[in-house]
């Protein structure tokens, strides 16, 4: 019997020491001097320390040397608490910093549960690498408030041209107006000149209101369909910059909303950076279609960057055309180096385009 037990016994130990060697998060268990005596093989995947030379050490080895002392202290505490278990580091979402064997400190989400055994208390600490999810937060909160900064730039923009071209035109008619009123039978061929004047501001006025909500939401758009909203575009586009734009396109491409509103902003935003910062004399846009996805590209022949550089001033409607590509579940592709020009690759799934 005592036999039979015994192997049980190790059976039983077999067992568990393989489910602990198969789970996907670290598991650590450490006595009540927090010395290392379980290390499973995702801790030795998480850490970099093989188990040989982390059993017996203390745990302090595997927290960056600022922390050692509040941890240490923190686990104490919860001995003396009574609770089973509980996150650490807070409540839900929170991290705790680990260090890597190579020095590389990281974050990881922790819960610790505790036992007491016949040698003293046993605890036991569950660990997740969390640098990818935490890193993905950085960059959707960086994301968030580069493209809040876009779109505040965006209606300053809009709104020093209702200043310099509306404002100021409606001012000057309201100054015209009261010195028509004060010219009453004076000089009729002067308040003739000045009707002509007053007419030909009405009409810039109305060119500029009209420009100026295009460019909000272009009628083609809508009354037309893209190929002819895209055409519009790059044709506006050489006139204001002097680049020449070529577009390629079937015209019997139909690209339904939201991807033709989409697809429309991407060109316009990528056209800017062209116009900003390329110093190019020709710009190709393209769009076709692969299988069940839109596919357009915004090539220019300009100065080009180092896509791995610092932050460029361009970097913001960049951030534009992923965030518009992004809501839609495509992907963005910047392809460029100093003095060849930038590729600007769009892919934009839609089952709709045929």
């Amino acid at each position: 019997m005592a036999g039979s037990a015994w192997q049980a016994e190790a059976h039983v130990a077999i067992r568990l020491a393989s489910l602990l060697d198969s789970a996907m998060d670290a598991i650590i268990s450490v006595d009540e001097s927090q010395h290392i005596v379980l290390y499973n093989r995702a801790a030795e995947k998480i850490f970099g320390w093989p188990a040989e030379q982390a059993l017996g050490r203390p745990l302090a080895l595997l927290l960056p040397e600022r922390f050692r002392g509040a941890h240490a202290a923190a686990v104490r505490h919860f001995g003396q608490t009574g609770t089973t278990t509980r996150r650490m580091g807070g409540g839900p979402g929170s991290v705790i910093v680990g260090l890597r064997a190579d020095g590389q400190e990281f974050p990881m989400e922790a819960s610790i549960s505790q036992i007491d055994t016949e040698e003293g208390k046993l605890y036991s600490v569950i660990l997740r690498d969390v640098s990818e999810r935490v890193q993905a937060q950085r960059e959707l909160m960086a994301f968030a408030s580069e493209a809040s900064q876009a779109r505040e730039q965006e209606k300053a923009r809009i709104a020093r041209e209702l200043h310099d071209e509306l404002a100021q035109s409606l001012t000057a008619l309201k100054m015209d107006l009261h010195w028509l009123r004060g010219q009453r039978g004076r000089d009729p061929e002067a308040m003739d000149r000045k009707l002509q004047e007053m007419e030909s501001l009405l009409d810039a006025s109305a060119a500029a209101t009209r420009r100026i909500a295009a460019d909000l939401r272009p009628p083609v758009l809508d009354d037309l369909g893209l190929a002819a909203a895209l055409q519009w575009l790059a044709q506006s586009f050489s006139q204001r910059a002097e680049v020449a734009c070529e577009l390629e396109m079937d015209e019997d491409l139909e690209v339904g909303e939201p991807h033709a509103t989409a697809v429309f902003r991407i060109v316009q935003e990528a056209l800017v950076n062209v116009r900003k910062h390329a110093r190019a004399h020709r710009v190709r846009v393209r769009l076709d279609r692969d299988a069940d996805a839109l596919v357009l590209s915004v090539r220019d022949d300009g100065v080009g960057f180092a896509t791995g550089a610092a932050r460029r001033p361009e970097s913001l409607g960049l951030l534009g055309l992923r965030e518009r590509a992004h809501l839609l579940g495509g992907a963005v592709e910047v392809r460029s180096a100093p003095g060849a020009g930038t590729t600007v690759l769009v892919r934009l799934p839609d089952r709709a385009a045929h």
